[in-house]
């Protein structure tokens, strides 16, 4: 006869013979970090997976797919160019105005999508978090994926355009295209996976993420030329602005794909001051992931 007085024994005696597994918040920095780096590792199948969802997911029963993602970038490359170029007359002051700006513009887009998407990352996946143990840092990894992805769309239009246009060097200029690159995963990282978990407790930060999304694109020079900022404000207000890690990446990618051949002027210390950005950004990301990790244990719950 089997049942719950014959199964109940066997089943203590086989969890006792299993070996613990520690799904509890590490308290110290260095090996909780490794803890969770190996954990989510462990899980990088499920991660792809996820990855794989969140972009069919986007574009569900689409006929167009992913060139949906092309749309808004376009869409406001169009209108810059129109409105703030022609009509207000920035591209007299401004060559190629249209790569400028579209540089600018790829690589903020790839920014303000992680940081959305991963600041709602958690709360999207209530059912999952609510189910079954998994580290919970893998839901904004995973849209940072799908962000990725996009980008590279993006990237490739851009490549393409730049060719025609003339204003694509081979040379070490393209390496500030990949500094630029590495500056918003990490830093657009360690913001989506501090604030997926604030958001948890408190739903108005995927709001006020929308509003710093909006005043992060016009403190970027994307459809204006830093030299105007340089100008208008005070030195103290300039070194502020420009050690902006978001202002830091866009000026990248246009050293990258724009300022060559356009006559463009580089900021005095541009390769350093995104390395010490970079160097700050990594030490950002840890914090954010032991808050993450001190944050997590209730998220069940709270949601």
């Amino acid at each position: 006869m089997t049942g719950p007085e014959t199964s109940s024994p066997e089943r203590k005696a086989r969890l006792e013979q299993m070996a613990w597994l520690d799904v509890g918040t590490r308290s110290t920095l260095v090996h909780g970090t490794i803890a969770s780096v190996r954990d989510i590792w462990s899980h990088r199948e499920l991660l792809g997976m996820l990855t794989r969802r969140e972009l069919k997911a986007r574009y569900k029963d689409s006929a167009l797919g992913f060139m949906w993602s092309l749309a808004r970038p376009l869409t406001q490359l169009l209108i810059y160019y129109v409105v703030v170029g022609k009509f207000l007359g920035a591209a007299r002051s401004i060559d190629n105005f249209a790569i400028y700006i579209f540089a600018g513009l790829t690589i903020y887009t790839l920014f303000s999508e992680i940081l959305a998407t991963g600041t709602g990352a958690i709360i999207a996946n209530a059912g999952l978090v609510k189910k079954v143990y998994l580290p919970r840092e893998i839901f904004p990894l995973a849209t940072m994926g799908s962000s990725l992805f996009n980008f590279m769309i993006q990237l490739a239009i851009l490549l393409v355009v730049s060719v025609f246009a003339g204003t694509l060097q081979l040379g070490p200029n393209l390496f500030y295209g990949l500094a630029a690159l590495l500056l918003v995963l990490i830093w657009g990282g360690a913001l989506a996976i501090l604030l997926s978990a604030h958001n948890v407790y408190l739903r108005d930060v995927a709001y006020l993420v929308d509003v710093v999304i909006l005043l992060l694109m016009w403190a970027s020079p994307i459809v204006y030329s830093w030299t105007f900022v340089k100008a208008a404000i005070p030195a103290w207000a300039l070194e502020i602005y420009m050690n902006n890690p978001v202002t830091l990446a866009v000026l990248g990618f246009q050293e990258a794909f724009w300022t060559e051949v356009s006559g463009g002027t580089t900021p005095g210390f541009l390769a350093g001051r995104m390395v010490i950005a970079g160097i700050i950004g990594l030490i950002f990301l840890l914090i954010a992931q032991r808050a993450f990790s001190k944050l997590q244990g209730n998220f069940a719950q709270e949601l």
